[in-house]
Formats: structure tokens, C-alpha cells, sequence
């Protein structure tokens, strides 16, 4: 093969289908594309790909392995670096990361790092194998993981392979933090993540559902069962509201609560599941996010005949990923940008009916980089609709940080830690957004990795 063939285009359902259904919408390589796609590799002696990785997978090297049709040596040389390659391989915003520090996308089209790691994950999975890094000898020294977000699964999967008894305790009934209860199941089947998290099970992880730090137990209380050190990833689920009128009327929903009854409680499947969402005939989504997206696409699907995404900025400055932008137009969703809500309006029963917004122009920059949006004198308009999902982002859950008053936090709530997720308490390290805020799966795993290093230099010091 030649390395001048062009970038394969990954095959996708059908629009008109899919708004119909909640299966994925990528459909993921072939061999014979993967093949097209891992020869145009080319195996660069110093590899810009692999410093773009916040896990530093050793990307060349695992698409060699997929060029020579070494498949199950690929997957497990890619396993590790990264204990959640199908998860990785589907949500990760590699267009911003080991793709465009690769070297082949400054003259042409980047190699397709994610498509290749999703390719070699399916393949595993497609043919009922379980790659299983190797572990060293147990030690008996109790380390406790509080979370189960990709932060929390990265830090117990390393700490479990240097011989740590690891416990994560995570308060849903589920593991996969925000991967099962925020994505949905068109983006990231649940299926895949209870699949990734045997792989940790297989390590020697126990997971103890249920289990809410802060209230059932405190860090203390495992202090005294025996834990020597801990990390918090308990991600910041804790939604950001709107100062406006109408906050309190029916059909006003957080995007947290909106996916998390469709996606952990599976409202996508009523009545097989008893959670009912009556989305109605028109739904608007205030946001411009990537969980924005994924609430328009959930209503969507869930029977809404419109839904409208309505964002304060521009299109340039919204901060969703371009590809799921790309799948929301398809699927008709409409945007009104430089769009900024002042009231929700409701009837006489309480329900929402109309969403007043008021048309904005960008000024100069603001603290986050992007030119501050200001309003327009005498533009306001009303949007009739008949639900109004809140997704402008979320912040730090009080729920744990309050019983560790010794614990140094941020003004907004956030885990004071070093660049290897130390705080100022010796045994407590944390990572993820409960540290960064809202941030990328991949960043997050990052994390959890530096504290996985850090909490065994502390253990053995």
C-alpha cells in the first residue's frame, strides 16, 4: 500500500435514522479501512502524536502493530498506556490533541489516531477477548478511590498493577462517573463501559456501589478500615444555574438531570424502564457545550418534532466538539446564536411556554480568551417551547469537600492540588474536574495517572 491514499471517511448512520433510535451514530472502521489508515502512518522518529496525548500512548507503535495485522499485540501494547481504549477511541477530542500535533496533518489529513483506537478496541471485544495488563505481587497496603469516573478508573488501574489493594467507592449504582450517566448511549454505549470496567475488575479493583463519601462514610471512617491513601475523582456534578424568572416552572430541567434519567435510568427505553421524560412537542437547550448537543440530540430522540440549541456567542466560539456540531446539524436541530435568554414565561398551570431571549454582539475579550458577549438594546423575541433544558456547565458537589474542612479548595469549590494531584493533605490526592472543572476524558485520565504515580512514591516513601 501507499501512504498518498486519503484519509477514510468513518461510515455513519443515516440521519433520518438515526433520530429515531439510540444506537451509535459512528459506525467505526473496517479492517480494510483501518488498514488504509495505519499505513499512512508514517512512523516518525520523533513523534509529535505521543507528547499530544495527556496519557502518552504510544501511538506509532500501536499502529505498527495494526499495519502488520498484529492485532491482538496491538491491543494489548495499547492497553498499557490506556486501561479504556473503546472509550477513548469514541469521545475524545483527539482533533485538538495527538491528531493535531501529528505530523502528516500539516500537509495533509491527520492520521485517524482515534478511529485506529476505537478499530483495535472493537476487535477485541468482536472477538471475545480480554486483554489484561500485567500486575506485580499484592503488598496489602489499601488504597481508596473515591469515584468512578475516567480519573478514578486510570488511578486504580495503575495503582492495581504495582500491587495495591484497591477499593473504589462510587455513589451511583453504576460505575463510569459521567461516561454512563452524561453521554449518551449514541456516543458512548454503556455496554463499552462495563466492558472497560471488567478489565479493571480483572486487575484486582473492587468497586462498592452505592457508597456516597461524605455521608454513608467519611475519609476517616476509612482511615480506620485500613486505607492508607486516597484519591478523590469525584468529577463536579453539581449543575450551574440561570438568574432569571421561571426557573421554578414545569418543563424547566437541568441537562445533569435530563441525562442522567435517559441515560443511567434509561428514560430512552420507557415503558421497558419505569423513567418517563414527557419532552413535548418543542424543546429549547441553553448552552453551547458538548452536554448541550447531547441534550438537543437525546430530545430529539426521544420525540421532540423541534429542538432548538440557543447559545450567547457565536458559532465560532462555541465550544462543542466540531464533529458533534456536524451530527446535530444533520440530525435538523436548529441554532440561534449570539442568543441569550432573559425569561422563561409559563401558563396558567405552571408550564413553560415560552422562552424570552434577547439577541447579543460580541465585544472585546473576556477572561476566558473569547470576546465578551453584550446584549442588543430593543432585540428581545419570544421562542415558544414547551421544555427548557439548562446546560451552561457545572461545578464542584459540596457533598465531600465540607467534611474535610483541613482540605484546601478554590473560591469556586474546587480540590486545591500540585501538577501530580497532591493536596495539602498528605494521604488525599484528587484529579479530574473536581480539580479542573469540566474537562476532557482524556485530561482527566491524565490526571489520574500523575496521582497514581504520586500516591505510590508517597506509600513507599
Amino acid at each position: 500500500m501507499t501512504k498518498t491514499l486519503l484519509r477514510p471517511k468513518m461510515p455513519e448512520q443515516d440521519p433520518k435514522e438515526r433520530i429515531h433510535n439510540f444506537e451509535e451514530v459512528p459506525l467505526g472502521y473496517s479492517e480494510e479501512m483501518a488498514q488504509i489508515e495505519a499505513n499512512r502512518c508514517l512512523q516518525c522518529a520523533d513523534p509529535k502524536c505521543i507528547n499530544g496525548c495527556p496519557v502518552n500512548i504510544d501511538i506509532p507503535g500501536f499502529i505498527k502493530l495494526i499495519k502488520e495485522k498484529e492485532y491482538r499485540k496491538a491491543i494489548e501494547y495499547i492497553k498499557e498506556f490506556n486501561i479504556l481504549p473503546a472509550i477513548c477511541g469514541r469521545v475524545c477530542p483527539q482533533e485538538i490533541q495527538c491528531e493535531q500535533a501529528c505530523i502528516l496533518g500539516k500537509k495533509k489529513e491527520p492520521i485517524a489516531i482515534g478511529a485506529l483506537e476505537r478499530f483495535i478496541a472493537d476487535w477485541e471485544r468482536e472477538n471475545s477477548l480480554k486483554a489484561c495488563p500485567d500486575c506485580q505481587p499484592p503488598n496489602n497496603i489499601k488504597v481508596a478511590i473515591i469515584g468512578s469516573g475516567p480519573a478514578s478508573l486510570t488511578c486504580a488501574a495503575d495503582l492495581a498493577r504495582k500491587g495495591y489493594e484497591v477499593t473504589i467507592f462510587e455513589a451511583l449504582h453504576k460505575g463510569g462517573g459521567v461516561l454512563v450517566y452524561g453521554i449518551p448511549e449514541f456516543r458512548l454505549p454503556k455496554e463499552i463501559v462495563r466492558e472497560e470496567i471488567e478489565t479493571l475488575e480483572m486487575l484486582g479493583v473492587k468497586i462498592e456501589y452505592n457508597k456516597i463519601i461524605g455521608k454513608i462514610l467519611t475519609i476517616d471512617d476509612l482511615r480506620e478500615m485500613g486505607y492508607k491513601a486516597f484519591f478523590i475523582g469525584v468529577g463536579a456534578g453539581l449543575p450551574i444555574m440561570l438568574t432569571m424568572p421561571g426557573l421554578n416552572l414545569n418543563g424547566v430541567v437541568t441537562a445533569n438531570e435530563f441525562l442522567t434519567r435517559a441515560n443511567l435510568m434509561k428514560a430512552y427505553k420507557f415503558p421497558e424502564y419505569d423513567t418517563p421524560i414527557n419532552v413535548g412537542r418543542i424543546v429549547t437547550v441553553i448552552g453551547g457545550g458538548n452536554v448541550a448537543l447531547d441534550s438537543a440530540r437525546v430530545a430529539l430522540r426521544l420525540g421532540a418534532e423541534k429542538v432548538i440549541v440557543v447559545y450567547r456567542r457565536s458559532e465560532e466560539e462555541m465550544p462543542a466538539r466540531r464533529a458533534e456540531y456536524h451530527h446535530a446539524l444533520e440530525e435538523g436541530i436548529e441554532f440561534q446564536f449570539l442568543t441569550n435568554p432573559i425569561e422563561i414565561i409559563g401558563d396558567d398551570l405552571s408550564n413553560v411556554r415560552e422562552l424570552k431571549v434577547i439577541k447579543m454582539k460580541l465585544g472585546e475579550l473576556d477572561d476566558s480568551g473569547r470576546r465578551r458577549p453584550l446584549p442588543i438594546e430593543n432585540s428581545q423575541y419570544l421562542i415558544p417551547t414547551d421544555m427548557v433544558i439548562l446546560a451552561i456547565g457545572t461545578r464542584a458537589n459540596p457533598i465531600l469537600t465540607r467534611t474535610l474542612p483541613k482540605l484546601k479548595t478554590t473560591k469556586s469549590g474546587y480540590i486545591e492540588t500540585d501538577e501530580f494531584g497532591r493536596t495539602n493533605i498528605e494521604d488525599i490526592f484528587a484529579g479530574g474536574d473536581i480539580v479542573t472543572g469540566s474537562a476532557t476524558v482524556i485530561s482527566a485520565m491524565g490526571a489520574g495517572r500523575m496521582a497514581a504515580k504520586a500516591i505510590d512514591e508517597y506509600l513507599n516513601s
